[in-house]
């Protein structure tokens, strides 16, 4: 009897170990297979390295980001960072801007912002977001959702040149950041004026002429400061609103005549006062004669050079000689103001 149920207990356990086997042998099989496939994954793709205290698109990056980013620095010279700049697009972390080209309208900012660009420790919003003047009640976080990525090292900008003539915007741009840098590219008001005249004709060809709207009443003496145009052109009234939340130190005025004669010696100035290297130099210009303005060269596998578009360049209208010297003498004591309070002599006669 005790034989009997030995002997069943043995076959029992010899079936059940058989079942076992295919089990067992299968995953052996699998785990190899598996082992396999991972090894040979592995070596084929690239190994990150961490870097600890960065962003989490920095930190994947990790000692990777100097090099490819030396390289864009590199490739500047040949003008094909705007090509490369891509492969940063999921990195980063969207900034508030540390600096913002403020002012003025018609005097050169979109060539200024364009020629930063090129920079590739650069990156600006192209649109102007119009964030302290006109939709500041869309909050921050709207704002801060329309800046690029950027990474360590690089710096968030923005335009909206209408900001120089806001009356909130300084106490808006204080209140996210005093330590923001302020950039104004100014231009003879004269000019300036006559070339917002020439935007706005474009665009509302039954406007009146020139001189009806710059002179109060049909006046020939009275100018009409209510008139934006000749109003943005009173620069010193416009800094003094500024003055009383940021010190001089936080401003760099460009000259916009100087940007469009000497571009790489402006550039050389806002490139030191943003902190970064001189990467925008002369070899990334050329005159362009019929436009009347620099644009960037060609970049490497492109078709054509970067100029401005067609509302830019475009030819004023005469004006009569006697309105052209009425508003010399206007603007004469606003510039000598102007220069004072800048220490910086702009030239305009």
């Amino acid at each position: 009897m005790g034989c009997s149920r030995w002997r069943a207990a043995l076959n029992f356990g010899h079936l059940k170990a058989q079942s076992r086997l295919p089990v067992f042998l299968t995953m052996i099989l699998l785990f190899t297979y598996l082992c396999y496939c991972l090894s040979s994954r592995c070596d084929a793709l690239p190994r990150p390295v961490f870097s600890s205290g960065a962003p989490a698109g920095e930190r994947l990056l990790g000692s990777a980001v100097p090099l490819l980013r030396h390289r864009l620095a590199d490739s500047a010279g040949g003008m094909r960072p705007l090509d490369n700049i891509s492969i940063f697009n999921n990195f980063g972390s969207k900034k508030f801007p540390q600096a913002i080209i403020i002012g003025v309208k018609k005097g050169g900012t979109r060539a200024l912002l364009e020629f930063l660009r090129v920079h590739p420790d650069v990156r600006a919003v192209g649109a102007e977001p119009h964030f302290f003047d006109r939709c500041y009640d869309k909050g921050l976080g709207w704002y801060r959702s329309l800046m690029p990525r950027t990474l360590e090292g690089q710096i968030t900008m923005e335009k909206t040149p209408s900001y120089f003539i806001t009356k909130e915007a300084p106490r808006r741009v204080h209140a996210l950041s005093r330590h923001t840098k302020l950039i104004v590219v100014v231009r003879d008001p004269v000019t300036r004026a006559i070339s917002d005249y020439t935007q706005t004709l474009s665009k509302s060809p039954g406007l009146p002429s020139f001189q009806n709207l710059a002179f109060r009443n049909d006046s020939a003496t009275l100018i009409d400061t209510s008139w934006s145009a000749v109003r943005i052109g009173i620069y010193a009234k416009h800094l003094e609103n500024w003055l009383r939340y940021f010190p001089l130190s936080r401003f760099l005025f460009v000259s916009g005549e100087r940007l469009v004669t000497d571009p790489a010696g402006e550039m050389g100035r806002v490139q030191d006062f943003l902190g970064l290297k001189r990467v925008v130099t002369d070899k990334h210009f050329y005159f362009n004669q019929t436009k009347g303005f620099p644009c960037l060269k060609k970049p490497e596998g492109s078709s054509r050079p970067r100029c401005l578009g067609k509302s830019k360049g475009r030819p004023h209208p005469q004006i009569p000689t006697e309105v052209l010297l009425r508003l010399r003498d206007f603007y004469r004591p606003f510039n000598l103001k102007f220069y004072q309070m800048t220490g910086q002599d702009f030239g305009w006669s």
